[in-house]
Protein backbone atom coordinates (compact mmCIF):
# COMPACT_ATOMS: atom_id res chain seq x y z
CA UNK A 1 0.00 0.00 0.00
CA UNK A 2 3.17 2.53 0.39
CA UNK A 3 2.98 5.16 2.59
CA UNK A 4 -0.21 6.65 3.58
CA UNK A 5 -2.33 9.36 6.21
CA UNK A 6 -3.90 7.48 8.85
CA UNK A 7 -6.62 8.81 10.97
CA UNK A 8 -8.85 7.96 13.32
CA UNK A 9 -11.01 10.44 15.12
CA UNK A 10 -11.99 10.28 18.71
CA UNK A 11 -15.26 7.69 19.55
CA UNK A 12 -16.98 8.50 22.48
CA UNK A 13 -16.33 5.94 25.46
CA UNK A 14 -13.80 4.38 22.99
CA UNK A 15 -10.61 6.56 23.00
CA UNK A 16 -8.84 7.74 19.87
CA UNK A 17 -7.84 5.12 17.77
CA UNK A 18 -4.45 4.94 15.33
CA UNK A 19 -3.45 1.99 12.95
CA UNK A 20 -0.10 1.57 13.66
CA UNK A 21 0.11 -1.52 10.84
CA UNK A 22 -2.06 -3.17 8.14
CA UNK A 23 -0.89 -6.69 6.59
CA UNK A 24 -3.06 -7.74 3.84
CA UNK A 25 -6.34 -6.22 1.95
CA UNK A 26 -8.90 -5.62 4.88
CA UNK A 27 -11.32 -4.30 2.68
CA UNK A 28 -12.49 -8.14 1.87
CA UNK A 29 -14.01 -8.73 5.37
CA UNK A 30 -17.51 -9.43 4.89
CA UNK A 31 -18.60 -7.38 7.69
CA UNK A 32 -22.33 -8.89 7.64
CA UNK A 33 -21.03 -12.29 8.02
CA UNK A 34 -23.24 -14.04 11.02
CA UNK A 35 -19.67 -14.36 13.61
CA UNK A 36 -22.26 -15.81 16.37
CA UNK A 37 -25.98 -15.99 17.62
CA UNK A 38 -27.19 -15.33 21.06
CA UNK A 39 -31.08 -16.85 20.71
CA UNK A 40 -32.54 -14.95 18.11
CA UNK A 41 -30.23 -12.13 17.55
CA UNK A 42 -27.38 -12.60 15.10
CA UNK A 43 -24.14 -10.76 16.01
CA UNK A 44 -22.57 -9.64 12.66
CA UNK A 45 -18.64 -9.82 11.75
CA UNK A 46 -18.63 -5.98 11.46
CA UNK A 47 -20.01 -5.26 15.38
CA UNK A 48 -17.42 -7.89 16.09
CA UNK A 49 -14.41 -6.49 14.32
CA UNK A 50 -15.22 -3.29 15.56
CA UNK A 51 -15.76 -4.11 19.38
CA UNK A 52 -12.37 -6.52 19.07
CA UNK A 53 -10.14 -3.66 17.85
CA UNK A 54 -11.17 -1.35 20.53
CA UNK A 55 -10.70 -4.29 23.37
CA UNK A 56 -7.02 -4.28 21.26
CA UNK A 57 -6.19 -0.86 21.22
CA UNK A 58 -6.29 -0.74 24.98
CA UNK A 59 -4.09 -3.69 25.10
CA UNK A 60 -1.53 -2.63 22.85
CA UNK A 61 -1.74 1.22 24.33
CA UNK A 62 -1.26 -0.18 27.78
CA UNK A 63 -0.29 -4.16 28.24
CA UNK A 64 2.30 -4.32 25.66
CA UNK A 65 4.46 -1.36 27.01
CA UNK A 66 4.19 -3.12 30.70
CA UNK A 67 5.05 -6.45 29.09
CA UNK A 68 8.12 -4.98 27.50
CA UNK A 69 7.24 -5.60 23.96
CA UNK A 70 5.45 -3.97 21.03
CA UNK A 71 1.65 -4.74 19.96
CA UNK A 72 2.21 -6.50 16.85
CA UNK A 73 4.88 -9.54 18.98
CA UNK A 74 2.69 -9.45 22.13
CA UNK A 75 -0.54 -10.98 20.12
CA UNK A 76 1.78 -13.80 19.12
CA UNK A 77 3.65 -14.61 22.45
CA UNK A 78 2.26 -17.77 24.72
CA UNK A 79 -0.34 -16.73 27.38
CA UNK A 80 -1.05 -19.68 28.48
CA UNK A 81 -0.32 -23.53 27.42
CA UNK A 82 -0.34 -23.91 24.14
CA UNK A 83 -2.36 -20.63 23.99
CA UNK A 84 -0.93 -17.13 22.03
CA UNK A 85 -2.29 -13.85 24.19
CA UNK A 86 -4.50 -13.34 20.56
CA UNK A 87 -6.27 -16.67 21.17
CA UNK A 88 -6.88 -16.36 25.06
CA UNK A 89 -8.34 -12.32 24.30
CA UNK A 90 -10.28 -13.65 21.74
CA UNK A 91 -11.57 -15.97 23.69
CA UNK A 92 -12.65 -13.67 26.44
CA UNK A 93 -13.46 -11.47 24.30
CA UNK A 94 -16.24 -13.34 22.33
CA UNK A 95 -18.24 -14.49 24.97
CA UNK A 96 -17.91 -10.75 26.58
CA UNK A 97 -19.79 -9.14 23.09
CA UNK A 98 -22.49 -12.07 23.75
CA UNK A 99 -23.20 -11.08 27.11
CA UNK A 100 -24.07 -7.68 25.61
CA UNK A 101 -26.34 -8.94 23.64
CA UNK A 102 -27.89 -10.82 26.59
CA UNK A 103 -28.15 -7.61 28.51
CA UNK A 104 -30.28 -6.49 25.50
CA UNK A 105 -32.26 -8.95 25.54
CA UNK A 106 -33.31 -8.69 29.02
CA UNK A 107 -33.22 -4.98 29.33
CA UNK A 108 -37.15 -4.72 29.41
CA UNK A 109 -36.83 -6.79 32.91
CA UNK A 110 -35.46 -4.34 34.33
CA UNK A 111 -37.17 -1.33 32.27
CA UNK A 112 -34.22 -0.47 30.90
CA UNK A 113 -34.28 1.49 27.82
CA UNK A 114 -32.45 4.50 25.93
CA UNK A 115 -33.57 7.34 26.25
CA UNK A 116 -34.30 9.80 23.20
CA UNK A 117 -31.15 12.05 24.11
CA UNK A 118 -29.13 8.97 24.51
CA UNK A 119 -30.12 8.15 21.14
CA UNK A 120 -29.74 11.16 19.35
CA UNK A 121 -25.85 11.24 21.03
CA UNK A 122 -25.17 7.77 19.76
CA UNK A 123 -26.15 8.94 16.30
CA UNK A 124 -24.13 12.07 16.75
CA UNK A 125 -20.84 10.10 17.91
CA UNK A 126 -21.36 7.40 14.71
CA UNK A 127 -22.07 9.71 12.52
CA UNK A 128 -18.90 12.13 13.16
CA UNK A 129 -16.70 9.48 13.62
CA UNK A 130 -17.72 7.97 9.83
CA UNK A 131 -17.42 11.71 8.57
CA UNK A 132 -13.89 12.04 9.96
CA UNK A 133 -12.46 8.92 9.09
CA UNK A 134 -11.24 7.57 5.84
CA UNK A 135 -12.98 5.02 3.83
CA UNK A 136 -9.47 2.70 4.48
CA UNK A 137 -9.21 3.68 8.17
CA UNK A 138 -13.08 2.24 8.40
CA UNK A 139 -12.68 -1.25 6.31
CA UNK A 140 -9.67 -1.82 8.74
CA UNK A 141 -11.71 -1.97 12.02
CA UNK A 142 -15.42 -2.23 10.30
CA UNK A 143 -15.79 1.65 11.74
CA UNK A 144 -18.78 2.16 9.73
CA UNK A 145 -21.83 4.18 10.81
CA UNK A 146 -24.17 1.26 11.57
CA UNK A 147 -21.42 -0.89 13.59
CA UNK A 148 -19.88 2.19 15.82
CA UNK A 149 -23.77 3.28 16.57
CA UNK A 150 -24.94 -0.28 17.22
CA UNK A 151 -21.82 -0.96 19.69
CA UNK A 152 -22.30 2.34 21.10
CA UNK A 153 -26.03 0.93 21.87
CA UNK A 154 -25.21 -2.14 23.36
CA UNK A 155 -22.44 -0.46 25.74
CA UNK A 156 -24.87 2.47 26.79
CA UNK A 157 -27.45 -0.52 27.49
CA UNK A 158 -24.86 -2.75 29.33
CA UNK A 159 -24.05 0.51 31.51
CA UNK A 160 -27.76 1.15 32.46
CA UNK A 161 -28.32 -2.43 33.44
CA UNK A 162 -25.74 -2.75 35.96
CA UNK A 163 -27.13 -0.93 38.54
CA UNK A 164 -30.93 -2.80 38.77
CA UNK A 165 -28.66 -6.26 38.30
CA UNK A 166 -26.75 -5.64 41.13
CA UNK A 167 -29.67 -4.02 43.20
CA UNK A 168 -31.02 -5.71 46.20
CA UNK A 169 -28.01 -7.27 48.03
CA UNK A 170 -27.51 -7.93 51.48
CA UNK A 171 -25.45 -4.51 52.22
CA UNK A 172 -25.09 -5.13 55.63
CA UNK A 173 -21.71 -6.49 56.84
CA UNK A 174 -20.29 -6.66 60.65
CA UNK A 175 -17.41 -5.72 61.86
CA UNK A 176 -15.92 -8.95 63.02
CA UNK A 177 -16.46 -10.26 58.82
CA UNK A 178 -14.78 -7.15 57.38
CA UNK A 179 -12.00 -6.87 60.46
CA UNK A 180 -8.55 -4.90 59.26
CA UNK A 181 -5.77 -4.83 61.73
CA UNK A 182 -2.83 -2.14 61.05
CA UNK A 183 1.12 -2.75 61.34
CA UNK A 184 4.16 -0.69 61.19
CA UNK A 185 7.10 -2.35 59.98
CA UNK A 186 11.14 -2.19 58.93
CA UNK A 187 12.22 -3.76 55.81
CA UNK A 188 16.27 -4.91 55.59
CA UNK A 189 16.73 -6.33 51.80
CA UNK A 190 19.19 -8.59 50.71
CA UNK A 191 20.53 -6.16 47.81
CA UNK A 192 22.23 -2.95 48.09
CA UNK A 193 22.99 -0.29 45.32
CA UNK A 194 26.32 -0.18 43.50
CA UNK A 195 27.68 3.17 42.37
CA UNK A 196 26.00 2.67 39.07
CA UNK A 197 22.62 2.32 40.70
CA UNK A 198 21.87 -0.73 39.88
CA UNK A 199 20.65 -3.48 42.52
CA UNK A 200 23.17 -6.33 43.42
CA UNK A 201 22.71 -9.31 45.69
CA UNK A 202 24.72 -9.15 48.68
CA UNK A 203 27.43 -11.58 49.48
CA UNK A 204 26.82 -14.10 52.40
CA UNK A 205 29.07 -12.03 54.69
CA UNK A 206 26.83 -9.48 53.99
CA UNK A 207 24.05 -11.17 54.51
CA UNK A 208 25.31 -12.11 58.06
CA UNK A 209 25.78 -8.35 58.74
CA UNK A 210 22.06 -7.64 57.98
CA UNK A 211 21.03 -10.84 59.97
CA UNK A 212 22.66 -9.13 62.78
CA UNK A 213 21.23 -5.87 62.18
CA UNK A 214 17.99 -7.06 61.87
CA UNK A 215 17.80 -9.01 65.21
CA UNK A 216 19.19 -6.32 67.35
CA UNK A 217 17.04 -4.04 66.06
CA UNK A 218 13.71 -6.70 67.46
CA UNK A 219 15.55 -6.98 70.45
CA UNK A 220 15.28 -3.49 70.90
CA UNK A 221 11.33 -3.53 70.06
CA UNK A 222 10.65 -6.18 72.28
CA UNK A 223 12.75 -4.86 75.25
CA UNK A 224 11.34 -1.37 74.79
CA UNK A 225 14.49 0.63 74.93
CA UNK A 226 13.40 2.12 71.81
CA UNK A 227 10.45 3.06 69.66
CA UNK A 228 10.24 1.95 66.40
CA UNK A 229 10.88 5.34 64.83
CA UNK A 230 13.99 6.08 66.48
CA UNK A 231 15.73 2.32 66.11
CA UNK A 232 14.52 2.72 62.51
CA UNK A 233 16.38 5.49 62.59
CA UNK A 234 19.57 4.05 64.51
CA UNK A 235 19.46 1.54 61.66
CA UNK A 236 19.14 3.05 58.64
CA UNK A 237 15.45 1.28 57.25
CA UNK A 238 12.45 3.28 57.02
CA UNK A 239 9.07 2.20 58.59
CA UNK A 240 6.50 1.65 56.79
CA UNK A 241 2.47 1.02 57.41
CA UNK A 242 -0.34 -1.40 56.08
CA UNK A 243 -3.36 -2.75 56.78
CA UNK A 244 -4.01 -6.44 56.59
CA UNK A 245 -6.15 -9.39 57.50
CA UNK A 246 -5.70 -12.75 57.76
CA UNK A 247 -5.79 -13.37 53.73
CA UNK A 248 -3.33 -10.54 53.06
CA UNK A 249 -0.08 -11.66 51.30
CA UNK A 250 1.43 -8.16 50.99
CA UNK A 251 3.53 -6.46 52.04
CA UNK A 252 5.17 -10.43 52.51
CA UNK A 253 2.84 -12.97 53.58
CA UNK A 254 4.75 -14.61 56.15
CA UNK A 255 5.40 -10.91 57.93
CA UNK A 256 1.51 -10.32 57.99
CA UNK A 257 0.69 -14.45 59.22
CA UNK A 258 3.63 -13.23 62.09
CA UNK A 259 1.93 -9.57 62.98
CA UNK A 260 -1.69 -11.71 62.71
CA UNK A 261 -0.67 -13.38 65.32
CA UNK A 262 0.37 -10.97 67.97
CA UNK A 263 -2.29 -10.77 70.66
CA UNK A 264 -1.87 -7.18 71.98
CA UNK A 265 -1.35 -3.82 69.88
CA UNK A 266 2.04 -2.78 70.32
CA UNK A 267 3.59 -6.44 70.27
CA UNK A 268 6.25 -6.82 67.78
CA UNK A 269 7.51 -10.06 65.76
CA UNK A 270 10.33 -11.34 65.39
CA UNK A 271 12.72 -11.60 62.92
CA UNK A 272 10.88 -12.62 59.74
CA UNK A 273 12.94 -14.13 56.87
CA UNK A 274 12.28 -14.04 53.28
CA UNK A 275 14.14 -15.13 50.01
CA UNK A 276 15.00 -11.45 49.53
CA UNK A 277 15.42 -10.14 53.23
CA UNK A 278 14.04 -9.62 56.60
CA UNK A 279 11.12 -8.11 58.08
CA UNK A 280 10.28 -6.75 61.44
CA UNK A 281 6.63 -5.78 62.29
CA UNK A 282 4.65 -4.02 65.17
CA UNK A 283 1.02 -4.34 65.60
CA UNK A 284 -0.68 -1.03 66.06
CA UNK A 285 -4.60 -1.82 66.02
CA UNK A 286 -6.67 -4.67 66.40
CA UNK A 287 -9.38 -3.30 64.42
CA UNK A 288 -8.19 -0.18 62.03
CA UNK A 289 -11.27 1.60 61.85
CA UNK A 290 -10.53 3.06 58.64
CA UNK A 291 -9.76 0.00 56.75
CA UNK A 292 -12.44 -2.02 57.62
CA UNK A 293 -15.11 0.69 56.87
CA UNK A 294 -13.25 0.51 53.11
CA UNK A 295 -13.48 -3.59 53.54
CA UNK A 296 -17.20 -3.45 53.84
CA UNK A 297 -17.47 -1.23 50.89
CA UNK A 298 -15.37 -3.90 48.92
CA UNK A 299 -17.66 -7.00 50.28
CA UNK A 300 -20.69 -4.86 49.33
CA UNK A 301 -19.40 -4.59 45.82
CA UNK A 302 -18.30 -8.18 45.49
CA UNK A 303 -21.79 -9.40 46.56
CA UNK A 304 -23.27 -7.05 43.71
CA UNK A 305 -20.62 -8.56 41.11
CA UNK A 306 -21.24 -11.72 42.20
CA UNK A 307 -24.95 -11.14 41.81
CA UNK A 308 -24.57 -9.89 38.45
CA UNK A 309 -22.41 -12.67 37.52
CA UNK A 310 -25.02 -15.16 38.54
CA UNK A 311 -27.59 -13.60 36.38
CA UNK A 312 -25.80 -13.11 32.95
CA UNK A 313 -23.97 -16.96 34.13
CA UNK A 314 -28.14 -18.07 34.21
CA UNK A 315 -28.91 -16.02 31.36
CA UNK A 316 -25.99 -17.56 28.86
CA UNK A 317 -27.47 -21.44 30.35
CA UNK A 318 -31.31 -20.69 29.46
CA UNK A 319 -30.17 -19.43 25.82
CA UNK A 320 -28.66 -20.85 22.84
CA UNK A 321 -25.09 -19.55 21.98
CA UNK A 322 -23.34 -20.58 18.87
CA UNK A 323 -20.04 -19.10 17.54
CA UNK A 324 -18.86 -19.33 13.80
CA UNK A 325 -15.46 -19.95 14.03
CA UNK A 326 -14.56 -19.53 10.79
CA UNK A 327 -16.20 -15.84 10.09
CA UNK A 328 -14.42 -15.34 13.90
CA UNK A 329 -10.96 -16.48 12.76
CA UNK A 330 -11.19 -13.71 10.35
CA UNK A 331 -10.04 -10.90 12.99
CA UNK A 332 -6.77 -10.80 13.57
CA UNK A 333 -4.63 -8.91 16.08
CA UNK A 334 -1.48 -9.70 14.64
CA UNK A 335 -2.10 -8.41 10.96
CA UNK A 336 -3.53 -5.14 12.00
CA UNK A 337 -2.57 -3.15 14.70
CA UNK A 338 -4.49 -0.58 16.92
CA UNK A 339 -3.92 1.66 19.44
CA UNK A 340 -5.14 4.56 21.64
CA UNK A 341 -4.26 8.05 21.32
CA UNK A 342 -4.46 10.38 24.12
CA UNK A 343 -4.79 13.89 24.32
CA UNK A 344 -5.59 14.77 21.52
CA UNK A 345 -8.97 14.84 19.49
CA UNK A 346 -7.08 12.88 16.68
CA UNK A 347 -3.90 11.51 15.32
CA UNK A 348 -2.22 11.33 12.35
CA UNK A 349 0.76 9.28 11.37
CA UNK A 350 2.72 8.86 8.40
CA UNK A 351 4.11 5.24 8.22
CA UNK A 352 5.60 2.55 5.66
CA UNK A 353 2.40 -0.35 5.77
CA UNK A 354 3.09 -3.88 5.06
CA UNK A 355 1.49 -6.00 2.37
CA UNK A 356 1.64 -9.38 1.76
Amino acid sequence: MGQWKKRIAVLGVAGALAISSLTGCSGSMKNDDVVATVGDSEIPLGIANFYARMTQAQYESYYAGMMGTTGEEMWSKEAEEGKTYEQTVKATLIQSLENLYLLEQHAADYDVELTDEEKKQIEKTAKTFDDDNTLEDKEAVSGYEKYVKRYLELVTIQKKMEGPMKAGVNEEVSDEEAAQKSMQYVYFPYTATDDSGSSVKLTDDEKSAVKEKAQTFADALKSKTAEIDSAAAEAGVEVKTATFDGDSTAPDADLVSAVDALAAEGDTTDVVETDSGLYVGKLTSLLDREATDKEKTAIVKKRQQEQYDSLVKQWRKETDISVNKKVWKKVSFEKLGVTVKEGANEYEDSSADKAE
